[in-house]
């Protein structure tokens, strides 16, 4: 067999052995490993998988991942994502379906100070739904209006998935937050004027109740103004320090989780029992993160070897399907990997063999980037994997809140998002303006 041969055949055991439950990144090395041996030799796999460990995880860069992932558990076992809700509930509470636009909005807020998703999905769900169902929304939009906007998370920065796809298209990490700042202003807009579409054309969706709006007591803008101060203060120390110069973003991952240690000491909501228990969950979710990096660098490497990505390059781009054929091709795989394995997983496997094609198709790997992610996150809405809607679910302990349920109150944000993602695709300039100053 050729070595292309090879690469397709290492693709399709990838998936077999996913598919029969193989742990994602132990499937990558298996498969890598065994196809080097056929295209060079046992001894070459070996030195290869040597060298790949060192060389993947001795970046420097990496050191941010169990930052802001500290981070953002700091920033839940405060109560700031609390006090961002109940801040913007108080803004908007006279609006229609205010509290649905509320918990956008502050999703959005939470997403600029953790960076991941599902930690503002189980914040919100316990901390949104109650209330929305309270002032008479249906269970169904209040759990869908938590599952749609804790998609934000994910790309509004700092961002998990920017950090990993900027180190794997070597790219920089700060001009990737840069390019999800208005990728992720106009989902929230779009997440915003799809509660206020269902709002007035689907009331029965939204409302279970004739009661729109709840009175309850005025708020002063100084305890509006001390419930934002933690938010403001800790958006200002990380993206602030990251964008005037002051930090790389390691420091800021720092910076931030420092900061965020000491908002949870003066709130008196960390003791030591939790904070160990932080520490291990920062842990665990890094080396999770940084296995299944190196087995993808491992795959990627394997895939050069074997010249598959080139023979993709000229297939798609010489051929009749064209850039914009891959393009609407590559999104389309994306959407349905997302319905089967999580995110970083796709986009581990994804990239070692688009970003060759994307590159010699001309396209902006910044812009390439950002639709990426938002294409992966809609595997977070979608069943059967939906983990957005799972960790909802749990986060409730309902047992009268069924997860098809869930899953119907967010399908018109899946819609939302692939809306926005051809508003994107047409207009690049809002992923890549900020980038290029």
């Amino acid at each position: 067999m050729s070595p292309i041969d090879i690469g397709w055949l290492s693709i399709g055991a990838l998936i077999v052995l996913i598919v029969v439950g193989m742990p994602i990144g132990i499937s990558m090395l298996v498969t890598s490993f065994v196809s080097v041996m056929f295209i060079r030799s046992d001894m070459v796999a070996v030195r290869m998988l040597g060298q790949v460990a060192n060389d993947s995880l001795e970046e420097y860069l990496y050191a941010v991942v169990p930052l802001f992932v500290l981070m953002g558990l700091l920033v839940t076992a405060s109560g700031v994502g609390r006090d961002t809700f109940d801040v913007f509930q108080r803004l908007l509470h006279r609006v229609t379906a205010g509290l649905g636009i509320a918990t956008v909005f502050a999703n959005a807020v939470f997403a600029a100070i953790t960076g991941i998703s599902i930690a503002s999905a189980t914040v919100f769900a316990r901390v949104a739904v109650p209330e929305m169902v309270r002032h008479g929304y249906t269970r169904k939009f209040a759990t869908g209006v938590v599952a749609g906007s804790s998609v934000l998370g994910m790309l509004i920065p700092p961002s998990l998935l920017f950090i990993v796809y900027a180190v794997q298209a070597e790219e920089s990490v700060g001009r990737m937050f840069l390019a999800g700042i208005g990728p992720g202003i106009v989902l929230a807009i779009a997440f915003c004027a799809t509660i206020i579409f269902l709002a007035r054309t689907q009331p029965k969706f939204v409302f279970d109740s004739e009661q729109e709006i709840v009175e309850q007591e005025p708020t002063s803008a100084w305890t509006i103004l001390q419930m934002a101060a933690p938010i403001v203060a800790l958006i200002t120390l990380v993206l602030g320090g990251l964008y005037g110069g002051f930090f790389n973003p390691t420091e800021a991952g720092a910076a931030g989780a420092f900061g965020a240690l000491v908002i949870a000491v003066l709130r008196r909501s960390l003791n030591r029992r939790t904070f160990w228990k932080l520490l291990v969950e920062t842990g665990q979710i890094t080396v999770s993160v940084l296995f299944l990096i190196l087995a993808a660098s491992f795959f990627s490497r394997m895939l050069a070897l074997s010249g598959m990505p080139r023979s993709l390059a000229e297939f798609f781009l010489d051929g009749p399907i064209g850039p914009w054929g891959f393009l609407l091709a590559y999104v389309g795989l994306l959407i349905i990997l997302g319905f089967l394995i999580d995110s970083i997983s796709i986009m581990l496997i994804m990239l070692p063999i688009a970003l060759p094609v994307a590159g010699a198709a001309g396209f902006d790997l910044i812009w390439f980037g950002v639709i990426t992610v938002i294409a992966i996150e809609i595997g977070l809405l979608t069943p059967p994997f939906g983990l957005s809607v799972y960790t909802i679910k749990a986060a409730l302990s309902d047992p009268q809140l069924k997860v098809g349920e869930i899953f119907r109150g967010a399908f018109p944000f899946v819609i939302a998002m692939l809306f926005t993602i051809a508003i994107i695709i047409a207009f690049p300039l809002i992923a890549t303006w900020l980038p290029r100053l």
